[in-house]
């Protein structure tokens, strides 16, 4: 099978209310997507942890499980990489300067351990809006061997 003779561009997006049970809503955007966009196998368990741990950060930490608040989940295809954008609407954090999770000092301590993940899964980081938003490019081409 040949190359697709268009390229397929595409953006959704969710919002959600900052409950803990909505992880889920988060979870199925992120099987939709991988699944109309061909996501090789290789990269969806990489996709699935690092943004489950955006929403979860976003819902816990950035909102405070304050269901007044909402965490807004989108993604779009640009070329062969797929980006995805997690934000809350809590005042952000300091995620230039985080404690790191491999260190010795810090195996024992929970925070810190979700942007660690994020880093090291996705192709791509970055953080705006003081850390309130999260963006992350992954590859849609299958790992080379």
């Amino acid at each position: 099978m040949g190359a697709p003779t268009q390229e397929m561009e595409s953006t959704q997006r969710i919002d959600f209310p900052a409950k803990a049970e909505n992880i889920a809503l988060a979870e199925k955007l992120i099987d939709e997507a991988c699944t109309r966009h061909n996501v090789h196998e290789s990269h969806y368990g990489n996709i699935l942890i690092a943004l489950t741990e955006a929403v979860n950060n976003a819902i816990h930490h950035g909102n405070a499980l304050d269901p007044s608040k909402t965490v807004s989940l989108s993604y779009e295809v640009k070329g062969d990489k797929i980006h995805f954008v997690v934000q809350d609407q809590g005042p952000g954090f300091d995620f230039e300067h985080l404690p790191d999770p491999t260190d010795p000092q810090n195996i024992e301590k929970p925070h810190g351990r979700g942007v660690f993940l994020m880093r090291a899964l996705a192709d791509n980081v970055s953080f705006s809006d003081h850390g309130a938003t999260v963006a992350m490019a992954f590859s849609l081409q299958p790992v080379k061997e």
